[in-house]
């Protein structure tokens, strides 16, 4: 389709009032996004039956009446799910369905299907996952490049860029707690599919680095947000209606032939190569990057009290984990020394500086280009679990430190040596040359602050640790091989924590892996996919 006509289809008006006022248009969807939503990796909401969805907003992208092409539906829906009596509507989760709507659907897109409505509107017809069409992406990627409003939809394009058009589109399928296209050699659009109220971090960080002039992370290009209010319950007050816009995507640059930083340890440990020259310039780019948010964005000082806040959840995380898998508990009274260790920090008056950072650093979220070898870093969401409020909030900038170490960690063991002794002396050297890296480059000295890098560490070894027992019992052994390590952890031991004085752990099932969470601890309703693991 040519410009001039996709444009005109996005703008054509239509003869009789949008499929999206028709009453009966949710009442005839529920019974298949009852069964498809739920498969969905990005659904948050697993282990809880679905009652039914309530309607945010609609929007008609693409007229489904009267033409022989595709329609496409954008919808909000809020997922009803049973919970403890204290539940009300705006602690079920929202997200975001682009439909496509055909008579008929192709072959090619069957892996897309989500069902034919026996009634309403719809009635007789094929709906689908419009993000898995090329064709519907491509004519998405029409109506990023014009600014303005489409119902409760809003589309920005950021200033004095144009976005380039006729790109082909192509759908990633690799994506869980979001999906991504990538459109020719140009964008790539990141569609947040769990939708809360506020300044999704993955818009906000990126753009206040663009105005750091911060070369390390891709600026935003254009984006798209939702006006419509719905049901949210603030940390305190009365719950109201949202008064943020709901970031729903954002297209930015799409660095082609860039590797990952995970791929790329895993090859470097599939032929025994030395990788601390790579770790030492990530931590380079790891540091430019948090001075760039310090200097564009508002900071502050942990002092004793908040330390015991911070440790205080770091504990009922722990207790939470501990409960939902039985492995973790002979290992509790010793991880909660290094949190309890934080609450004496600020006891002679020392403060600790907290700003806004990544939230979910590991090798996956980083870049190399093939050429000049430079690292960028990408996915600023932070872990998709927690809630948008504390992934915005302000934090010590070691978090996405300690994230990283774990994540040299996790190649070590998950790569071709499978955890031999080369792989852990491997992830013990590349780990001390990050963080040699990222002092040198300005950042805090890792060393300096021993009691934080553990507590941080040890947080997110036991995030991993309820992740992998949910979703991939084979690699829970990573995670527990972290634990007993820090369990045992002398926290002047800093950043070289002896990797190699832990025994192989062989990959296999563990007897712990179907036990779910208890209910009421959001906090760990994990929605991350597997690279989220890297």
């Amino acid at each position: 389709m040519s410009e001039t006509a996709s444009t005109r289809a996005l703008q054509g008006r239509h003869h009789r009032p949008p499929v999206t006022a028709a009453p009966g248009l949710l009442p005839s969807l529920v019974p298949l996004l009852r069964e498809w939503v739920p498969r969905q990796r990005w659904f948050a909401g697993k282990g809880r039956p679905v009652a039914g969805f309530d309607l945010v907003s609609a929007a008609e992208l693409l007229p489904v009446e009267g033409s022989a092409a595709p329609g496409m539906l954008h919808l909000l829906v809020r997922a009803r799910q049973p919970g403890p009596p204290a539940r009300t509507p705006a602690d079920d989760d929202c997200y975001q369905l682009l439909l496509g709507v055909h008579r008929t659907l192709p072959p090619r897109l069957a892996h897309a299907l989500i069902g034919r409505p026996e009634e309403g509107p719809l009635a007789g017809r094929t709906v689908y996952d419009a993000l898995l069409d090329p064709r519907l992406c491509a004519l998405l990627l029409e109506r990023l490049r014009v600014p303005g409003q489409l119902g409760a939809l809003r589309f920005t394009v950021a200033p004095d860029t144009a976005v380039a058009s006729g790109l082909t589109a192509r759908p990633l399928t690799t994506e869980q707690s979001n999906t991504s296209v990538v459109f020719g050699d140009a964008y790539i659009l990141k569609v947040f599919r769990r939708a809360s109220p506020g300044l999704n971090p993955d818009l906000e960080l990126p753009l206040a680095l663009a105005r750091a002039k911060c070369s390390r992370v891709p600026p935003p290009v254009a984006w798209f947000e939702s006006t419509a209010a719905g049901p949210v319950k603030p940390a305190d007050g009365p719950r109201h209606h949202a008064a943020e816009p709901i970031t729903l995507g954002v297209l930015t640059p799409f660095l082609d032939g860039s590797a990952d930083g995970w791929q790329l340890a895993l090859n470097a440990l599939s032929v025994r190569a030395d990788f601390t020259g790579s770790a030492r310039a990530l931590g380079h780019a790891t540091a430019e990057v948090h001075t760039a948010l310090a200097e564009t964005l508002p900071t502050t000082e942990l002092r004793r009290t908040h330390l015991e806040l911070i440790a205080a959840g770091m504990t009922e995380r722990l207790d939470a984990a501990a409960r939902a898998v039985p492995a973790l508990r002979p290992y509790r009274n010793r991880l909660r020394a290094a949190f309890q260790a934080l609450t004496t920090l600020g006891e002679d008056g020392r403060a600790f500086a907290a700003q806004r950072i990544h939230g979910d650093l590991h090798l996956g979220q980083t870049l190399r280009t093939a050429g000049e070898g430079r690292w960028s870093v990408i996915d600023f969401e932070g872990e998709p679990a927690r809630p948008l409020a504390e992934r915005r909030d302000v934090q010590p900038a070691v978090r996405d430190v300690a994230a990283m170490l774990r994540s040299f960690d996790y190649a070590a063991r998950s790569g071709p040596g499978g955890g031999d002794a080369w792989s852990l002396e491997w992830a013990r050297r590349a780990r001390a040359a990050f963080c040699r890296g990222y002092a040198e480059a300005g950042g805090l000295d890792p060393d300096s602050v021993p009691e934080l890098m553990r507590a941080y560490e040890t947080d997110k070894a036991v995030y991993e640790v309820l992740y992998e027992a949910r979703h991939r019992p084979d690699w829970l052994p990573i995670p527990m091989a972290a634990v007993r390590r820090l369990a045992g952890a002398d926290p002047r031991l800093g950043t070289d924590p002896h990797l190699t004085t832990d025994p192989h752990v062989a990959a296999g099932p563990d007897p712990y892996a179907d036990t779910e969470p208890e209910e009421g601890d959001p906090t760990f309703t994990a929605s991350a996919p597997p690279e989220d693991r890297s």
